[in-house]
């Protein structure tokens, strides 16, 4: 009995350590994404006005209105240029550093970004801006595609669903903090935007500080270093005693597989045959995402509620509520991933979604004639991002599932580049396309979720608890 309850509290304290890794993973990862997403919306009046400002400092005149639009979209768009590149390092960076010393130096970064946010505003520089806001962009990029795989290569596969989910959870929080600190009460003020956006590069010295004391993924040990012994370790320093065959046997197969194959290049990985279904349909759910509008939704919400005719004192809570539900979505789809599958979750999730951004129009072409319509986009926002904590952390989830050790590094790559490319140019297009537009924009952000709903329902199949050569070889 006395050897039971050893044995419990070894177990106990092993799976603390592997929640302290998902926890610092998190924070350094994804959390990061979400926090950036969100975090221009509450600061973005001071930010104008800042830039403008800086313009009569310098030109003794105000700043063109165009100019003014301009250097905002910059500041929008080139975190998603900066996360494209950093994207594109993925398979570089994790290969000569490793998994764990990778996302290390990747919150240097974030660091660093963060000393040149802080400045900005004391230097009177827009450009010290656009310059952190790419640093971070390249930091958020490279740290989520490490985040990702990371979580993937710890995990057994009978939770490797919920291990990764909680990426879609990280960046939720993310999201969330963003907007409350955001709150006029706190940190979104004319005099503390700086500081506002300089919170992200704290985060960032928890994981460096952190991180060295934890395990490095076990499948990269194994697979890539050659090294079981170390890899067994990992194991049962994250999971609790046990031989953990099932994983050990897998692992030897994507071994036996990676020398038959050694690790593609991008280039290489963009033309082998047989990962194209693999990559066409992971793109499309990557597209889909990013292109459904939930991404303008979270960066530009406070200027689509004030379209909508919400008041400005109450817009900063109610972006609150929208982080929180998203939290919550995350937090509860996490545990419903291996219930339920992941096929249903992403059909589901943009099926909903590309109705409610119709709904979306026709209470924004309301809004003048009848005043309950405000509210019912709010709830309408609501349910958008209820439904896209099923699409878009699922997504993630696949991210990690479809593709061997061979393949993963240049899977990441290609995807998140895919990513933040397509989220740098929504950010540059968005706030002209809403004035050609106007609410009759959210009808294309429709038509997108319908093609995602379409491609997941008849062609993509279910990857709930199949080993990742099974997947590979079912495509």
């Amino acid at each position: 009995k006395k050897g039971t309850q050893n044995n419990s509290s070894v177990v106990k304290e092993t799976r603390g350590k592997a929640l302290f890794l998902i926890f610092v993973l998190g924070i350094g990862g994804t959390f990061q994404n979400g926090y950036h997403n969100t975090g221009l919306s509450s600061p973005s009046p001071f930010i104008r006005s800042f830039i403008n400002s800086s313009w009569v400092d310098r030109y003794k005149e105000p700043a063109p209105p165009h100019m003014v639009t301009m250097i905002w979209s910059l500041i929008v768009s080139l975190y998603g240029l900066g996360a494209f590149f950093g994207s594109l390092s993925i398979n570089f960076v994790s290969r000569m550093l490793g998994r764990k010393m990778a996302a290390v130096c990747n919150g240097g970064i974030c660091v660093a970004a963060g000393g040149i946010m802080l400045a900005s505003k004391a230097v009177g520089s827009y450009e010290m801006i656009i310059a952190a806001r790419t640093l971070y962009g390249f930091s958020a990029g490279l740290g989520q595609g490490i985040h990702l795989m990371y979580l993937a290569e710890i995990s057994p596969t009978n939770i490797r669903g919920t291990v990764c989910q909680s990426a879609a959870t990280f960046l939720s929080l993310g999201k969330l903090s963003a907007q409350f600190i955001g709150l006029s009460e706190i940190l979104g003020q004319e005099d503390l935007w700086n500081i506002l956006l300089f919170i992200p590069a704290l985060f960032s010295v928890v994981q460096i500080l952190g991180l060295p004391f934890l395990p490095d993924a076990p499948r990269y040990l194994f697979i890539e270093k050659g090294d079981e012994k170390a890899c067994k370790q990992a194991l049962q320093s994250l999971w609790g005693e046990g031989e953990y065959r099932e994983e050990i046997d897998e692992m030897l197969a994507e071994h036996a597989a990676l020398e038959r194959a050694p690790p593609k290049s991008t280039l290489q990985f963009l033309k082998d045959q047989d990962v194209r279904w693999q990559l066409v349909s992971i793109s499309v759910i990557v597209c889909c995402s990013v292109l459904s509008g939930i991404s303008v939704v979270t960066i530009f919400s406070y200027d689509i509620l004030l379209r909508s005719g919400i008041p400005i004192n109450k817009i900063r809570y109610i972006t609150v509520g929208q982080g929180l539900c998203d939290t919550l979505t995350s937090i509860f789809c996490g545990l419903l991933i291996e219930r339920a599958g992941r096929r249903v979750m992403l059909w589901g999730g943009f099926g909903v979604m590309s109705a409610t951004m119709v709904l979306i129009t026709v209470m924004l072409q309301l809004q003048h004639s009848h005043f309950w319509a405000s509210y019912v986009t709010v709830i309408l926002i609501m349910l958008l991002i209820i439904f896209n904590g099923g699409a878009g952390g699922v997504g993630m989830t696949l991210n990690g599932e479809l593709f061997v050790q061979s393949d993963r590094l240049a899977a990441f790559a290609v995807t998140g580049s895919q990513r933040y490319l397509l989220f740098s140019v929504v950010g540059m297009t968005f706030p002209f396309l809403i004035k050609a537009l106007d609410s009759y924009c959210f009808l294309l952000f429709s038509c997108v979720c319908t093609v995602g709903c379409l491609y997941t329902f008849f062609i993509l199949p279910e990857t709930k608890g199949k080993t990742m050569m099974e997947i590979s070889n079912e495509f």
